[in-house]
């Protein structure tokens, strides 16, 4: 087989490291739950376990993005995978010992929770320098499209290893994965010279006039952290609701959230192929298509209506993701990838707890109907209103050239507005 391009060895090593770390981190919150009410901890006590698992994410994912533009992305990705390992290490050994303590759950879940604080922004800003910029989509596709399968492999696997083995094993299984990509991680290149340090309070803020300078970045950016809360959070919440009041319950619930994971998987096959020449255009549309369960959900659709709709909206996140990216790839200079993946990551992920636990009390005071149509129509009127922006619009994917690697900058970059 031909060697391609964008081939690269960093490539080929986090695509690895990916799929495995996801076939733990997928089946770990299974085996913690079991792992939780099996002790006699009740629902609130895996709610704050795993609220505790969000909350430092949240609060250094800035920090973390001026960290993995400091220091080499590979080896910030080698010591938070082994403070993981540790942790979930640790979290097996209470169960194993079935000493469980609350506390110490806690806190061993903030510690997975800081190490993805500075995790992801190496993850994403090593990947998207691990790339040329003609392959850019392919390369990210093919990536998006292994680590989903990884996910949905792997959460199924969870209910099974822990019915079969209990949830202390799977816990086991998950510390070593975090452990097998750290070795992976530490194999990768090293990419270049470190740009010269400055002070931290100075690098934040150039980071974020880089994010807010450029209007179509900081927009849809907006209107993801829109979708994320309403389509994904309302979705699981509401969608599991409206599957017992108007379903066969969590059998059906279960079949829709497949068809959904099947249509990511399908998406990144799709944008293996495509070459969208408007990105942005392309990638904000595809999130209309995550509006489509939750009207579905509303009108009380049949079950193979809502399934084909869950699958549509699995292939909008794809689309939109894989353009994203191949956006980034293109339009930021790499050595800001990491702080603008911060920023990023803060914007589009923060408010999807929000929606998840707004989403209830929403659908309570206001009727599950009302709310679900809420939330899609939300979606739909954000996405109309970033289309509306000129600059969105205007930005094309650039033309090939190569002999632009992973060192280039972008050959254009849109103004400040």
């Amino acid at each position: 087989m031909r060697k391609k391009p964008w081939f690269s060895r960093n490539y080929k090593l986090q695509m690895a490291g990916a799929i495995v770390s996801a076939l733990g981190t997928s089946a770990a919150p299974v085996a913690m739950a079991f792992a939780i009410l099996g002790a006699g901890g009740s629902g609130t006590a895996v709610g704050l376990v795993s609220a505790a698992g969000t909350v430092p994410a949240v609060l250094f994912f800035v920090i973390g993005g001026v960290v993995a533009d400091r220091l080499p992305r590979h080896l910030v990705i080698v010591a938070t995978n082994l403070l993981s390992t540790v942790a979930q290490g640790l979290f097996a050994l209470v169960v194993f010992l079935d000493s469980i303590k609350l506390w110490e759950l806690i806190a061993f879940s903030a510690a997975n929770g800081l190490a993805m604080a500075f995790r992801m922004p190496a993850t994403e800003g090593l990947l998207l320098r691990s790339v040329d910029r003609e392959h850019a989509g392919k390369a990210f596709a093919i990536f998006r499209t292994g680590l989903n399968g990884a996910q949905v492999a792997g959460a199924a696997l969870g209910g099974v290893l822990v019915s079969a083995f209990g949830p202390g094993w799977v816990l086991a299984i998950d510390a070593a994965t975090f452990a097998l990509t750290s070795l992976l991680a530490f194999a990768m290149q090293a990419e270049g010279k470190l740009r010269k340090r400055e002070g931290m309070i100075t690098e934040l803020r150039e980071g974020w006039t880089e994010f807010s300078g450029r209007r179509w970045l900081w927009s849809v950016t907006v209107q993801f952290g829109v979708v994320n809360a309403l389509g994904a959070g309302a979705f699981t919440v509401l969608g599991a609701v409206a599957s017992g009041r108007h379903l066969n319950g969590v059998s059906d619930w279960g079949f829709i959230l497949s068809c959904d994971a099947a249509g990511m998987i399908l998406g990144g096959l799709l944008m293996v192929r495509l070459r969208p020449r408007r990105l942005l255009v392309s990638g904000v549309s595809g999130a209309v298509l995550l509006a489509l369960p939750l009207a579905a959900f509303a009108a009380c659709a049949p079950l193979p209506a809502i399934c084909a709709a869950a699958l549509l909206g699995g292939v909008g996140v794809e689309i939109f993701t894989v353009n994203w990216m191949t956006t980034l790839r293109q339009e930021i200079p790499h050595e800001k990838f990491s702080r603008i993946a911060a920023y990023e990551a803060l914007c589009s992920f923060g408010l999807a707890p929000l929606g998840a636990a707004g989403a209830g009390p929403a659908a309570d005071r206001f009727g599950l109907g009302r709310t679900l149509w809420f939330a899609s129509g939300a979606i739909v009127v954000t996405t109309a209103l970033v289309l509306a922006s000129a600059e969105v619009r205007k930005l094309k994917r650039a033309p090939d050239d190569g002999a632009r690697g992973p060192e280039s900058v972008p050959m254009h970059q849109s103004q400040p507005g």
